[in-house]
Protein backbone atom coordinates (compact mmCIF):
# COMPACT_ATOMS: atom_id res chain seq x y z
CA UNK A 1 0.00 0.00 0.00
CA UNK A 2 1.56 3.94 -0.97
CA UNK A 3 1.29 6.35 1.93
CA UNK A 4 -1.32 9.03 1.06
CA UNK A 5 0.18 12.36 0.35
CA UNK A 6 -0.35 15.00 3.45
CA UNK A 7 -1.82 17.31 0.39
CA UNK A 8 -4.57 14.44 -0.03
CA UNK A 9 -5.12 13.46 3.63
CA UNK A 10 -5.85 17.02 4.02
CA UNK A 11 -8.02 17.41 1.02
CA UNK A 12 -10.04 14.52 2.44
CA UNK A 13 -10.39 15.94 5.70
CA UNK A 14 -11.13 19.26 4.47
CA UNK A 15 -14.37 16.89 2.73
CA UNK A 16 -14.93 15.33 5.65
CA UNK A 17 -15.28 18.58 7.61
CA UNK A 18 -17.39 20.13 5.13
CA UNK A 19 -19.47 17.07 4.48
CA UNK A 20 -19.73 16.69 8.12
CA UNK A 21 -23.68 16.16 9.38
CA UNK A 22 -24.70 13.56 6.70
CA UNK A 23 -23.14 10.29 5.74
CA UNK A 24 -21.16 11.51 2.82
CA UNK A 25 -18.87 13.25 5.61
CA UNK A 26 -18.15 9.80 7.12
CA UNK A 27 -17.33 7.65 4.14
CA UNK A 28 -15.52 10.94 2.09
CA UNK A 29 -11.70 10.59 3.03
CA UNK A 30 -11.98 6.57 2.53
CA UNK A 31 -13.20 6.93 -1.08
CA UNK A 32 -10.91 9.55 -1.72
CA UNK A 33 -7.88 7.80 -1.16
CA UNK A 34 -8.99 4.29 -2.08
CA UNK A 35 -6.96 4.42 -5.51
CA UNK A 36 -3.70 5.79 -4.22
CA UNK A 37 -3.67 3.40 -1.14
CA UNK A 38 -5.03 0.14 -3.12
CA UNK A 39 -4.86 0.16 -6.81
CA UNK A 40 -1.66 2.06 -7.68
CA UNK A 41 1.67 0.70 -8.28
CA UNK A 42 5.10 1.37 -10.09
CA UNK A 43 5.03 0.14 -13.61
CA UNK A 44 6.44 -3.37 -13.80
CA UNK A 45 10.38 -3.89 -15.35
CA UNK A 46 10.13 -3.21 -19.09
CA UNK A 47 11.48 -6.76 -20.01
CA UNK A 48 10.99 -7.16 -24.36
CA UNK A 49 9.08 -3.98 -24.54
CA UNK A 50 9.83 -2.89 -27.96
CA UNK A 51 7.51 0.30 -27.90
CA UNK A 52 10.61 2.68 -27.39
CA UNK A 53 8.67 4.64 -24.91
CA UNK A 54 9.91 5.92 -21.23
CA UNK A 55 11.37 3.83 -18.92
CA UNK A 56 8.87 2.06 -16.60
CA UNK A 57 10.63 2.95 -13.49
CA UNK A 58 8.64 6.53 -14.34
CA UNK A 59 5.46 4.74 -15.34
CA UNK A 60 2.50 4.52 -13.05
CA UNK A 61 0.18 1.12 -13.53
CA UNK A 62 -3.35 1.66 -12.22
CA UNK A 63 -5.46 -1.40 -11.46
CA UNK A 64 -9.25 -1.13 -12.08
CA UNK A 65 -10.25 -2.72 -8.11
CA UNK A 66 -11.03 -6.43 -7.78
CA UNK A 67 -9.87 -7.16 -11.53
CA UNK A 68 -5.82 -7.19 -11.85
CA UNK A 69 -6.02 -5.00 -15.15
CA UNK A 70 -5.31 -1.14 -16.42
CA UNK A 71 -8.01 -0.06 -18.57
CA UNK A 72 -7.26 3.47 -19.88
CA UNK A 73 -10.94 4.40 -19.52
CA UNK A 74 -11.10 3.49 -15.82
CA UNK A 75 -7.58 4.94 -14.85
CA UNK A 76 -7.95 8.43 -16.58
CA UNK A 77 -11.62 8.56 -14.19
CA UNK A 78 -9.93 6.76 -10.84
CA UNK A 79 -6.86 9.57 -11.01
CA UNK A 80 -9.13 12.85 -11.44
CA UNK A 81 -9.94 13.93 -8.33
CA UNK A 82 -6.36 13.98 -7.59
CA UNK A 83 -6.39 16.80 -9.98
CA UNK A 84 -7.34 19.09 -7.23
CA UNK A 85 -3.82 18.69 -5.49
CA UNK A 86 -2.03 17.78 -8.85
CA UNK A 87 0.49 20.83 -7.52
CA UNK A 88 2.30 19.13 -4.87
CA UNK A 89 5.08 17.38 -6.64
CA UNK A 90 4.67 14.23 -5.29
CA UNK A 91 1.13 13.53 -7.08
CA UNK A 92 1.78 15.28 -9.92
CA UNK A 93 4.63 13.37 -10.60
CA UNK A 94 2.18 10.27 -10.18
CA UNK A 95 0.01 11.92 -12.42
CA UNK A 96 2.17 12.02 -15.27
CA UNK A 97 3.38 8.34 -14.89
CA UNK A 98 -0.01 7.33 -14.80
CA UNK A 99 0.19 9.29 -18.22
CA UNK A 100 3.43 7.85 -19.48
CA UNK A 101 1.91 3.72 -19.03
CA UNK A 102 -1.41 5.26 -20.83
CA UNK A 103 0.95 6.31 -23.29
CA UNK A 104 2.90 3.33 -23.99
CA UNK A 105 -0.43 0.92 -23.98
CA UNK A 106 -1.29 2.35 -26.53
CA UNK A 107 1.59 2.04 -28.84
CA UNK A 108 1.47 -1.52 -27.76
CA UNK A 109 -2.26 -1.83 -29.18
CA UNK A 110 -4.56 1.00 -29.78
CA UNK A 111 -7.41 -1.12 -30.34
CA UNK A 112 -6.86 -2.70 -26.70
CA UNK A 113 -8.83 -1.62 -23.71
CA UNK A 114 -7.15 -3.14 -20.30
CA UNK A 115 -3.55 -4.06 -19.74
CA UNK A 116 -1.50 -6.07 -17.55
CA UNK A 117 0.69 -5.01 -15.69
CA UNK A 118 4.09 -5.84 -17.97
CA UNK A 119 4.41 -8.89 -20.50
CA UNK A 120 2.09 -11.85 -18.15
CA UNK A 121 0.58 -13.05 -21.11
CA UNK A 122 -2.76 -13.21 -18.64
CA UNK A 123 -5.68 -12.24 -20.84
CA UNK A 124 -9.80 -11.82 -19.23
CA UNK A 125 -10.95 -14.59 -21.91
CA UNK A 126 -8.17 -16.84 -22.48
CA UNK A 127 -9.71 -18.15 -26.15
CA UNK A 128 -10.27 -14.66 -27.64
CA UNK A 129 -9.19 -14.52 -31.22
CA UNK A 130 -6.93 -12.93 -32.75
CA UNK A 131 -4.89 -13.80 -29.62
CA UNK A 132 -4.11 -10.65 -27.77
CA UNK A 133 -0.38 -9.46 -27.20
CA UNK A 134 1.30 -10.96 -23.90
CA UNK A 135 0.55 -6.87 -22.22
CA UNK A 136 -3.23 -7.11 -23.10
CA UNK A 137 -5.49 -7.75 -20.85
CA UNK A 138 -8.29 -7.85 -22.87
CA UNK A 139 -9.02 -6.35 -26.78
CA UNK A 140 -12.09 -4.58 -26.97
CA UNK A 141 -12.36 -1.62 -28.77
CA UNK A 142 -13.96 1.22 -27.56
CA UNK A 143 -13.81 4.63 -29.06
CA UNK A 144 -13.66 6.13 -25.47
CA UNK A 145 -10.81 4.27 -24.55
CA UNK A 146 -8.47 6.38 -26.96
CA UNK A 147 -9.95 9.19 -25.29
CA UNK A 148 -8.84 8.83 -22.36
CA UNK A 149 -4.89 9.58 -22.38
CA UNK A 150 -6.08 12.50 -24.15
CA UNK A 151 -8.06 13.80 -21.96
CA UNK A 152 -5.56 13.17 -18.45
CA UNK A 153 -2.69 14.64 -20.75
CA UNK A 154 -4.33 17.58 -21.58
CA UNK A 155 -5.65 18.21 -17.46
CA UNK A 156 -1.87 17.52 -16.13
CA UNK A 157 -0.90 20.44 -18.07
CA UNK A 158 -3.77 22.64 -17.01
CA UNK A 159 -3.72 21.53 -13.65
CA UNK A 160 0.15 21.90 -13.10
CA UNK A 161 1.84 23.96 -15.99
CA UNK A 162 4.28 20.55 -15.97
CA UNK A 163 4.16 19.40 -19.93
CA UNK A 164 7.40 16.50 -19.27
CA UNK A 165 5.18 14.23 -20.03
CA UNK A 166 4.19 15.23 -23.81
CA UNK A 167 7.06 13.87 -24.87
CA UNK A 168 8.06 12.23 -27.89
CA UNK A 169 6.13 8.66 -27.03
CA UNK A 170 2.79 11.12 -26.29
CA UNK A 171 3.41 12.87 -29.93
CA UNK A 172 3.45 9.73 -31.59
CA UNK A 173 0.84 8.39 -29.70
CA UNK A 174 -1.42 11.22 -30.46
CA UNK A 175 -0.86 10.85 -34.49
CA UNK A 176 -1.44 7.03 -34.53
CA UNK A 177 -5.48 8.16 -32.05
CA UNK A 178 -6.30 10.51 -34.91
CA UNK A 179 -5.31 8.46 -38.00
CA UNK A 180 -6.93 5.30 -36.28
CA UNK A 181 -10.14 7.61 -35.63
CA UNK A 182 -9.80 8.55 -39.45
CA UNK A 183 -9.30 5.14 -40.55
CA UNK A 184 -12.26 3.54 -38.85
CA UNK A 185 -14.34 6.78 -39.82
CA UNK A 186 -14.44 6.05 -43.33
CA UNK A 187 -12.96 2.41 -43.84
CA UNK A 188 -13.84 0.27 -41.58
CA UNK A 189 -15.24 -2.52 -43.86
CA UNK A 190 -11.27 -2.61 -44.76
CA UNK A 191 -10.40 -2.02 -40.71
CA UNK A 192 -8.08 -4.66 -39.51
CA UNK A 193 -9.99 -4.70 -36.40
CA UNK A 194 -11.88 -7.86 -35.31
CA UNK A 195 -13.03 -9.85 -32.29
CA UNK A 196 -14.44 -12.74 -31.65
CA UNK A 197 -15.15 -14.43 -28.20
CA UNK A 198 -15.87 -18.39 -29.04
CA UNK A 199 -16.71 -19.75 -26.09
CA UNK A 200 -17.20 -18.97 -22.19
CA UNK A 201 -20.36 -17.54 -20.72
CA UNK A 202 -19.50 -14.42 -22.53
CA UNK A 203 -19.12 -15.74 -25.88
CA UNK A 204 -21.67 -13.22 -26.89
CA UNK A 205 -19.17 -10.12 -26.63
CA UNK A 206 -18.54 -11.89 -30.44
CA UNK A 207 -18.78 -8.72 -32.89
CA UNK A 208 -21.37 -9.72 -36.01
CA UNK A 209 -19.59 -10.55 -39.34
CA UNK A 210 -17.04 -12.81 -38.21
CA UNK A 211 -15.62 -10.01 -35.40
CA UNK A 212 -16.04 -7.25 -37.94
CA UNK A 213 -19.11 -5.77 -36.54
CA UNK A 214 -22.87 -5.20 -38.32
CA UNK A 215 -23.02 -2.88 -41.35
CA UNK A 216 -22.21 0.80 -40.99
CA UNK A 217 -22.64 3.64 -43.67
CA UNK A 218 -20.40 6.89 -43.73
CA UNK A 219 -21.63 9.81 -41.29
CA UNK A 220 -18.41 11.59 -39.93
CA UNK A 221 -18.50 9.93 -37.29
CA UNK A 222 -15.76 6.96 -36.64
CA UNK A 223 -16.37 3.34 -35.20
CA UNK A 224 -16.71 2.13 -32.45
CA UNK A 225 -16.89 -1.90 -31.40
CA UNK A 226 -17.63 -1.60 -27.55
CA UNK A 227 -19.40 0.89 -25.11
CA UNK A 228 -17.64 1.74 -22.40
CA UNK A 229 -19.52 -1.13 -20.09
CA UNK A 230 -17.26 -3.54 -22.86
CA UNK A 231 -20.45 -4.48 -23.93
CA UNK A 232 -20.98 -4.78 -27.49
CA UNK A 233 -21.93 -1.97 -29.57
CA UNK A 234 -25.55 -2.73 -31.39
CA UNK A 235 -24.61 0.02 -34.25
CA UNK A 236 -21.55 1.08 -35.05
CA UNK A 237 -21.77 4.62 -34.09
CA UNK A 238 -21.46 4.90 -30.45
CA UNK A 239 -22.68 8.90 -30.14
CA UNK A 240 -21.35 9.77 -26.62
CA UNK A 241 -18.24 8.46 -27.50
CA UNK A 242 -18.04 10.32 -30.48
CA UNK A 243 -19.30 13.50 -28.88
CA UNK A 244 -16.29 13.04 -26.23
CA UNK A 245 -13.93 12.35 -28.94
CA UNK A 246 -14.63 15.73 -31.00
CA UNK A 247 -13.99 17.28 -27.48
CA UNK A 248 -10.70 15.50 -27.06
CA UNK A 249 -9.42 16.51 -30.88
CA UNK A 250 -10.13 19.85 -29.91
CA UNK A 251 -7.53 19.32 -26.03
CA UNK A 252 -5.47 17.65 -28.45
CA UNK A 253 -5.54 19.93 -31.40
CA UNK A 254 -4.67 23.22 -28.32
CA UNK A 255 -1.61 20.63 -27.00
CA UNK A 256 -0.45 20.43 -30.46
CA UNK A 257 -0.31 23.97 -31.64
CA UNK A 258 1.18 24.75 -27.87
CA UNK A 259 3.98 22.01 -27.06
CA UNK A 260 3.98 19.73 -29.86
CA UNK A 261 4.91 22.17 -32.77
CA UNK A 262 2.71 20.54 -35.00
CA UNK A 263 0.24 22.50 -37.23
CA UNK A 264 -0.10 19.86 -39.18
CA UNK A 265 -2.06 17.72 -35.87
CA UNK A 266 -3.69 20.80 -34.84
CA UNK A 267 -5.62 21.07 -38.05
CA UNK A 268 -6.16 17.44 -38.60
CA UNK A 269 -7.82 17.55 -35.16
CA UNK A 270 -9.88 20.23 -36.07
CA UNK A 271 -10.84 18.87 -39.60
CA UNK A 272 -12.10 15.75 -37.85
CA UNK A 273 -14.15 17.16 -34.78
CA UNK A 274 -16.17 19.26 -37.37
CA UNK A 275 -16.63 16.06 -38.96
CA UNK A 276 -17.84 13.95 -36.03
CA UNK A 277 -20.20 16.54 -34.73
CA UNK A 278 -21.52 17.32 -38.16
CA UNK A 279 -22.26 13.39 -38.10
CA UNK A 280 -23.52 13.79 -35.16
CA UNK A 281 -26.16 16.53 -35.33
CA UNK A 282 -26.70 15.09 -38.94
CA UNK A 283 -27.93 11.15 -37.53
CA UNK A 284 -28.21 10.98 -34.29
CA UNK A 285 -30.65 13.93 -33.71
CA UNK A 286 -34.25 11.98 -33.38
CA UNK A 287 -37.51 12.85 -32.11
CA UNK A 288 -38.87 11.72 -28.72
CA UNK A 289 -42.50 13.04 -27.79
CA UNK A 290 -42.12 16.50 -29.89
CA UNK A 291 -38.38 17.10 -29.01
CA UNK A 292 -35.22 16.64 -30.62
CA UNK A 293 -32.85 14.13 -28.97
CA UNK A 294 -29.69 12.33 -29.54
CA UNK A 295 -29.73 8.77 -29.87
CA UNK A 296 -27.29 6.26 -27.98
CA UNK A 297 -26.17 4.64 -31.05
CA UNK A 298 -26.59 4.71 -34.99
CA UNK A 299 -25.68 2.97 -37.64
CA UNK A 300 -25.56 5.21 -40.92
CA UNK A 301 -28.26 3.30 -42.91
CA UNK A 302 -31.02 4.93 -41.09
CA UNK A 303 -31.17 2.68 -37.68
CA UNK A 304 -30.83 3.87 -34.29
CA UNK A 305 -30.95 3.01 -30.57
CA UNK A 306 -33.06 4.75 -28.31
CA UNK A 307 -31.55 4.36 -24.52
CA UNK A 308 -28.63 5.49 -22.31
CA UNK A 309 -25.66 3.35 -20.31
CA UNK A 310 -24.81 3.98 -16.79
CA UNK A 311 -21.28 4.01 -17.82
CA UNK A 312 -19.27 6.90 -19.17
CA UNK A 313 -19.42 8.76 -21.68
CA UNK A 314 -22.53 8.76 -21.78
CA UNK A 315 -25.53 10.76 -23.10
CA UNK A 316 -26.40 12.25 -19.57
CA UNK A 317 -22.29 12.93 -18.93
CA UNK A 318 -22.33 15.47 -22.72
CA UNK A 319 -21.66 18.39 -20.51
CA UNK A 320 -18.86 16.41 -18.38
CA UNK A 321 -17.69 15.82 -21.01
CA UNK A 322 -17.31 19.33 -22.33
CA UNK A 323 -18.86 18.63 -25.05
CA UNK A 324 -22.42 21.12 -24.38
CA UNK A 325 -23.50 23.18 -21.57
CA UNK A 326 -25.95 21.86 -19.46
CA UNK A 327 -28.27 24.38 -20.44
CA UNK A 328 -28.32 23.19 -24.31
CA UNK A 329 -31.99 22.35 -25.28
CA UNK A 330 -30.93 19.92 -27.11
CA UNK A 331 -29.04 17.83 -23.98
CA UNK A 332 -31.64 19.11 -21.84
CA UNK A 333 -34.09 17.04 -24.03
CA UNK A 334 -31.54 14.23 -24.12
CA UNK A 335 -31.30 14.34 -20.68
CA UNK A 336 -35.27 14.20 -19.18
CA UNK A 337 -35.61 11.21 -21.82
CA UNK A 338 -32.45 9.38 -19.97
CA UNK A 339 -33.95 10.20 -16.68
CA UNK A 340 -37.27 8.67 -17.75
CA UNK A 341 -38.87 4.94 -17.91
CA UNK A 342 -38.55 5.95 -21.51
CA UNK A 343 -35.00 4.50 -21.27
CA UNK A 344 -34.56 1.19 -21.12
CA UNK A 345 -32.18 1.56 -19.15
CA UNK A 346 -33.47 3.72 -16.21
CA UNK A 347 -34.83 2.09 -12.85
CA UNK A 348 -36.74 3.54 -9.96
CA UNK A 349 -36.68 1.88 -6.51
CA UNK A 350 -37.61 2.16 -2.91
CA UNK A 351 -34.18 3.59 -2.20
CA UNK A 352 -32.92 5.17 -5.18
CA UNK A 353 -33.34 5.72 -9.03
CA UNK A 354 -30.87 5.93 -12.26
CA UNK A 355 -29.57 4.76 -15.15
CA UNK A 356 -28.51 0.89 -15.02
CA UNK A 357 -26.98 -1.00 -17.67
CA UNK A 358 -27.22 -4.42 -20.24
CA UNK A 359 -23.92 -4.88 -18.14
CA UNK A 360 -25.28 -5.94 -15.21
CA UNK A 361 -28.77 -7.39 -13.70
CA UNK A 362 -32.34 -5.88 -13.82
CA UNK A 363 -32.92 -3.35 -11.51
CA UNK A 364 -29.46 -2.21 -10.32
CA UNK A 365 -28.62 1.12 -11.44
CA UNK A 366 -25.06 2.58 -11.04
CA UNK A 367 -23.63 5.13 -8.62
CA UNK A 368 -21.65 6.48 -11.82
CA UNK A 369 -24.73 7.86 -12.94
CA UNK A 370 -26.32 9.18 -9.96
CA UNK A 371 -23.28 10.76 -9.70
CA UNK A 372 -23.25 11.91 -13.12
CA UNK A 373 -27.03 13.10 -12.99
CA UNK A 374 -25.88 15.55 -9.68
CA UNK A 375 -22.76 16.81 -11.39
CA UNK A 376 -24.65 17.80 -14.59
CA UNK A 377 -27.31 18.82 -12.78
CA UNK A 378 -28.57 21.67 -10.40
CA UNK A 379 -26.19 22.30 -7.31
CA UNK A 380 -29.57 21.01 -4.97
CA UNK A 381 -29.38 18.00 -7.19
CA UNK A 382 -25.64 17.20 -6.57
CA UNK A 383 -26.35 17.25 -2.88
CA UNK A 384 -29.05 14.58 -3.14
CA UNK A 385 -26.41 12.62 -5.49
CA UNK A 386 -24.19 12.47 -2.81
CA UNK A 387 -26.35 11.85 -0.36
CA UNK A 388 -28.38 9.17 -2.09
CA UNK A 389 -24.54 7.63 -2.70
CA UNK A 390 -23.87 8.07 0.84
CA UNK A 391 -26.93 6.17 2.50
CA UNK A 392 -26.72 3.19 -0.29
CA UNK A 393 -23.68 1.74 0.47
CA UNK A 394 -24.85 -1.49 2.53
CA UNK A 395 -22.30 -0.57 5.09
CA UNK A 396 -19.02 -0.90 3.28
CA UNK A 397 -18.27 2.78 3.00
CA UNK A 398 -17.22 2.49 -0.81
CA UNK A 399 -18.98 2.69 -3.99
CA UNK A 400 -20.03 -0.41 -6.04
CA UNK A 401 -20.38 -1.09 -9.14
CA UNK A 402 -24.17 -0.87 -9.29
CA UNK A 403 -27.02 -1.70 -6.94
CA UNK A 404 -30.58 -3.01 -6.58
CA UNK A 405 -33.35 0.23 -6.47
CA UNK A 406 -35.18 -1.90 -3.72
CA UNK A 407 -32.47 -3.15 -2.20
CA UNK A 408 -29.25 -1.70 -1.79
CA UNK A 409 -27.23 -5.20 -0.34
CA UNK A 410 -27.48 -6.60 -3.45
CA UNK A 411 -24.65 -5.19 -5.43
CA UNK A 412 -22.12 -5.88 -7.80
CA UNK A 413 -18.17 -5.59 -7.42
CA UNK A 414 -17.05 -5.10 -3.51
CA UNK A 415 -14.75 -2.92 -5.30
CA UNK A 416 -14.31 -0.60 -8.08
CA UNK A 417 -12.14 2.32 -7.92
CA UNK A 418 -14.03 4.34 -10.68
CA UNK A 419 -17.08 4.51 -8.76
CA UNK A 420 -14.78 6.11 -5.28
CA UNK A 421 -13.40 8.58 -7.49
CA UNK A 422 -16.66 9.66 -9.18
CA UNK A 423 -18.13 9.81 -5.66
CA UNK A 424 -15.33 11.97 -4.66
CA UNK A 425 -15.50 14.18 -7.53
CA UNK A 426 -19.30 14.92 -6.70
CA UNK A 427 -18.32 15.70 -3.62
CA UNK A 428 -15.68 18.05 -4.41
CA UNK A 429 -18.18 19.88 -6.67
CA UNK A 430 -20.71 19.66 -4.29
CA UNK A 431 -17.81 21.54 -1.68
CA UNK A 432 -16.12 24.07 -4.40
CA UNK A 433 -13.67 22.60 -5.60
CA UNK A 434 -14.56 20.46 -8.50
CA UNK A 435 -12.02 19.56 -11.27
CA UNK A 436 -13.63 19.53 -14.63
CA UNK A 437 -11.81 23.01 -15.48
CA UNK A 438 -9.08 21.29 -16.20
CA UNK A 439 -10.14 18.97 -18.97
CA UNK A 440 -11.27 20.02 -22.95
CA UNK A 441 -13.72 22.31 -23.45
CA UNK A 442 -15.75 22.04 -27.25
CA UNK A 443 -16.02 25.69 -28.50
CA UNK A 444 -19.76 25.02 -28.94
CA UNK A 445 -19.76 24.78 -24.87
CA UNK A 446 -18.20 28.13 -24.54
CA UNK A 447 -19.63 31.75 -24.19
CA UNK A 448 -21.86 32.17 -27.11
CA UNK A 449 -21.00 29.01 -28.96
CA UNK A 450 -22.83 26.72 -31.16
CA UNK A 451 -22.50 23.96 -33.77
CA UNK A 452 -19.35 22.30 -34.64
CA UNK A 453 -16.10 24.60 -33.87
CA UNK A 454 -13.71 25.06 -35.89
CA UNK A 455 -10.41 25.96 -35.87
CA UNK A 456 -9.69 29.28 -34.37
CA UNK A 457 -9.70 32.31 -36.98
Amino acid sequence: MWAVPESLSTLGRRLAGELRGGPAGDIVERCLTNTWATAMSWGASPGSLSAGVSDASSEVFVKTGDIPAMWLRDSTAQVRPYLGVATDPEVGDVLAAVSRRQIRCVLLDPYANAFNDGPTGAHGEPGDLPTPGDWVWERKYELDSLCAPLQLAYAIRRATGREDHLDEAFHRAAWRIVRLWRAEQSHHTQSPYRFVRPSGPFAGDTLPLNGHGAAVGWTGMTWSGFRPSDDACVHGYLVPANALASTSLHGLAELAAAVLDDTELAHECWRLADEIDAGILAHAVTEVDGDSVLAYEVDGLGATLMCDDANLPSLLSLPLSGWCVPEDPLYRATRRFTLSEANPSYFRGSYASGVGSTHTPDRHIWPLAIATAGLTGSADEAARALETLAATTAGTGLMHESFHVDAPGRFTRDWFGWANAMFCELALEVCGGGVRQFFPVHPRALPGGSGAGGEPA
